[in-house]
């Protein structure tokens, strides 16, 4: 299961956030450093598709997917030289698959901090930025000197070069020119800034139903680097510990549609570029993950390595024909199942039967 890093200056309500989108009791406080270790817990992403599969299905369990979460401690101006917790701070994000940036902008006079988003951004960016540099600056003359003797290097030397100057710059890699394929080549360096962001602007209460005045800065910031959405995490913190009939309510009475906890889950998931297919049957309908522009065998195998290994076709129908067919059995009779062989590349939606032989 992929890892998603929260980041954010003290009282940013990363932590809130945190709890509500996972049910977990990371330490919530008014003081700075509430968080001094790494909380850890999984966030389901709410589907539809899924829900109208399960009732179709009559199924006895429905298995949602997921992604991890990371509860970071958190950063302060000089954290990439020690500052705060530091060391603490950079190593919990460096295991982390992708970032979502906390960012505050919400006033109450009893927690202390500022309340301007794109300063919160600034210094953020400012600190994974530096420990980056310092990163690179440290790789490059091994690199440099091993490539002497193995030109294969050549790649990785030249993508820490660009990578040097961007960062010199003050520019994060994420908001960079680089090349896909310089990115892939920094990979094994594990750095901050290369690894994809989603930004969420912690609103007050009073701005949760109209949030573009105070998002839209930052949407112009990020540009396409990053998705923002902005969220109440106070009301919706409160909203999740509400029964589900009861907070539907809530949210539907401040117009709040859904809220905006799955629309969290949900963009989390596909900044990591992963999809969904589905398998469905009376004992359990289930949402599985795989890889974009994976191949059937491969999605096979997620369910399990025997299913890739004897793989021998995938019957296969998307989501929307089966429910509105209303079985199994109806949209083989309608023809709609499709037979599916290995070069088959599984589609976000999909149904599958695998038929297997080990």
């Amino acid at each position: 299961m992929e890892r998603i890093g929260l980041v954010g200056l003290p009282n940013s309500g990363k932590s809130s956030l945190f709890n509500a989108l996972t049910g977990g009791a990371a330490a919530v406080a008014r003081h700075p450093f509430s968080t001094t270790e790494t909380s850890v817990g999984v966030a389901l992403v709410p589907d539809q598709r899924l829900d109208a599969l399960a009732k179709m299905s009559a199924s006895r369990k429905v298995v949602h997917a997921g992604v991890e979460l990371v509860d970071i401690a958190g950063l302060v101006a000089g954290s990439s030289t020690g500052e705060g917790l530091g060391n603490r701070f950079l190593a919990g994000i460096r295991e982390a698959d992708a970032i979502c940036v906390v960012l505050r902008a919400f006033e109450d006079a009893n927690v202390p901090g500022g309340t301007d988003p794109l300063e919160d951004l600034a210094v953020l960016e400012l600190e994974l930025v530096l420990a980056d540099l310092a990163s690179v600056e440290g790789q490059l003359g091994r690199r440099r000197k091993a490539a002497k003797a193995d030109r294969s290097l050549d790649t990785q030397v030249a993508a820490l070069e660009a990578a040097r100057s961007c960062l010199a710059e003050g520019t994060p890699l994420y908001r960079s020119s680089l090349s896909h394929e310089a990115q892939d080549a920094l990979k094994p360096y594990f750095l901050l800034t290369n690894k994809p962001v989603l930004a969420v602007v912690n609103l007050g209460e009073d701005a949760a139903a109209d949030h573009e005045p105070v998002t839209k800065p930052v949407a112009e910031e990020l540009g396409s680097s990053a998705e923002v959405l902005g969220v109440s995490v106070k009301l919706e913190a409160e909203a999740a510990q509400l029964a589900e009939a009861d907070r539907s309510e809530l949210m539907e009475g401040l117009g709040l549609g859904e809220g905006a906890l799955p629309r969290v889950a949900r963009a989390a998931y596909r900044l990591l570029g992963r999809r969904t297919f589905f398998t469905t049957g009376e004992k359990e309908s289930r949402a599985w993950t795989f890889r974009h522009g994976a191949r059937a065998p491969e999605c096979a195998g997620v369910i399990h390595s025997d299913l890739q290994r004897g793989f021998i076709r995938a019957e296969v129908v998307h989501w929307d024909e089966l429910v509105a067919l209303g079985s199994w059995a109806a949209a083989r009779e309608a023809g709609k199942l499709r037979l599916e062989g290995k070069e088959y590349q599984v589609a976000d939606g999909d149904v599958l039967e695998i038929r297997f032989n080990v």
